[in-house]
């Protein structure tokens, strides 16, 4: 422990009232059992951490990654599985004509190398259907789903991060990249797709058309965040108009929306390897790399705090030598995660690494917790899990710094009182993106936390580290 204080504090109010109300000096502590005294406590507790990691994990994509990128911390590689929605009702007009079928998908961003070139190739799922209702993870086995024997690309489209191509302006009038790439109209898949006339239901549409891969394969320069995808079938068709043959062109789009399912097949290649390397930093770093599945794991010495508050709190021992303890409270818990590779340079002058920058958010989650509150199934709450956003200050010198910070008090007020306390309580930093809603006072509060999926890499000073890795407690008695 390296700071201990105690201080009465019914003893400083009483002083404050005898010195406002002389008539009433009889009043105040002179009154009071010593028992009926608040004692506030303030300690700090030494932690332990680690580097740790899952398999994978759970796919919920606010935007789908594409493409291959290679740093320090491992070769990603992102392919996107998808189904497209059917226009449930829709039936083209008699004779209608298909002219061409193209598909489209926008990309808001890219990390990595904006000239490096990727090769795209899409197919037709032609494996099992993806279930909507099922969670998927990043380890999806792709031969499950598709054969990559059915391209329905004419050609290998090459894309440019940087080049804007097929760019349009979208409703403020701001160009987004954009790719298109058209599909043979001689292949099985236009002729099969071009012979579905009518669109029931989406179950139905999906036995039909069970959905596409698309990946590339080669570059390992550039990741694109894909937003959005679509399938374009244009068509004509002819009607009468007042005696005259008229002739209509048409589209008709499919989309990959929240009404179906996507999923991001994300591979890390030699991550044994790459987690063997990023050990070997563990006297000073640990790290949390998105989407990876690789984190932080921060050890509490909970039994220890129990007994070090049960000593400081002992209130009497009674004639059958049990000992009595005030109610403990704890007031504040304060934990600073502190990280070292944040980039403030031109962007002109980043690195392969410096792309990898620290997760804006950082959730700090209770291991029996984890997989409940990462897949969405449970909001993250005080008593188990804390979100952070990445905050800058000045250290004792002046010096910029970059940390997560957390209050704990509510998590270990909530531990302490258990029946049965561990030696350490297990917690996850985990790299997250979060969903806020408002309020009817107009407060934005945190509604839902995922795992983050987009790219990231956070160097955390691990326990080890000079500057350590501590809990700055106070509890008070009652």
């Amino acid at each position: 422990m390296k700071s201990k204080g105690i201080i009465c504090l019914l003893a400083s109010i009483a002083c404050c009232w005898t010195a406002c109300k002389d008539d009433n000096s009889g009043t105040g502590s002179g009154v009071l059992a010593p028992s009926d005294s608040i004692v506030v406590i303030s300690d700090t507790f030494e932690l332990q951490s680690r580097i740790d990691s899952s398999a994978a994990i759970v796919s919920l994509p606010d935007s789908m990654l594409l493409g291959e990128i290679e740093t320090d911390y491992g070769t990603m590689r992102a392919e996107i599985l998808t189904q497209l929605t059917c226009p449930e009702g829709f039936q083209y007009p008699d004779n209608a004509v298909i002219d061409s079928i193209a598909l489209y998908f926008h990309y808001t961003t890219w990390v990595g190398d904006d000239n490096a070139p990727l090769s795209v190739n899409v197919y037709e799922m032609d494996g099992k259907q993806l279930n909507y209702a099922k969670t998927y993870k990043t380890d999806i086995n792709i031969s499950d789903y598709c054969s990559r024997t059915k391209s329905i690309l004419r050609n290998r489209r090459i894309v440019v991060a940087s080049e804007k191509m097929d760019s349009v302006a979208n409703s403020s009038g701001t160009y987004e990249p954009m790719v298109k790439m058209m599909m043979d109209s001689t292949s099985d898949f236009f002729k099969r797709f071009s012979a579905i006339r009518q669109f029931s239901t989406q179950e139905d549409f999906n036995t039909k058309f069970k959905g596409l891969l698309i990946e590339t394969d080669f570059g390992s320069s550039t990741i694109l965040y894909i937003r959005d995808i679509a399938l374009g079938v244009y068509y004509h068709f002819s009607y009468d108009k007042q005696g005259r043959d008229t002739t209509v062109n048409d589209i008709k789009a499919f989309y990959a929306n929240s009404e179906v399912r996507t999923v991001n097949r994300i591979e890390y290649v030699n991550k044994s390897a790459l987690l063997q390397t990023l050990e070997k930093d563990s006297n000073l770093y640990n790290y949390a790399v998105a989407p990876a599945g690789i984190y932080t794991r921060v050890s509490l010495p909970v039994k220890l705090m129990q007994n070090k508050i049960i000593e400081n709190l002992i209130e009497s021992i009674d004639a059958n030598g049990d000992t009595l303890i005030k109610r403990p409270y704890v007031n504040l818990a304060q934990l600073q995660v502190d990280v070292e590779n944040v980039f403030t340079g031109a962007t002109a002058d980043k690195t392969r690494n410096d792309w990898l920058q620290p997760s804006q958010y950082m959730l700090l989650v209770k291991e029996s917790a984890a997989d409940t509150i990462l897949s969405g199934k449970m909001t993250p709450n005080d008593t188990c899990a804390i979100v952070s956003s990445l905050t800058s200050g000045t250290d004792s010198v002046g010096n910029t710094i970059y940390y997560y910070t957390y209050d704990l008090a509510t998590l270990l007020t909530h531990e302490l009182r258990q029946g049965n306390v561990p030696e350490q309580l297990e917690l996850r930093l985990v790299p997250v993106s979060v969903v806020t809603t408002t309020t009817s006072s107009s407060t934005s509060v945190i509604s839902s936390v995922k795992e983050a999926q987009t790219v990231s890499a956070t160097k955390i000073r691990s326990a080890k580290h000079p500057s350590g890795l501590n809990l700055k407690l106070v509890y008070s008695g009652f």
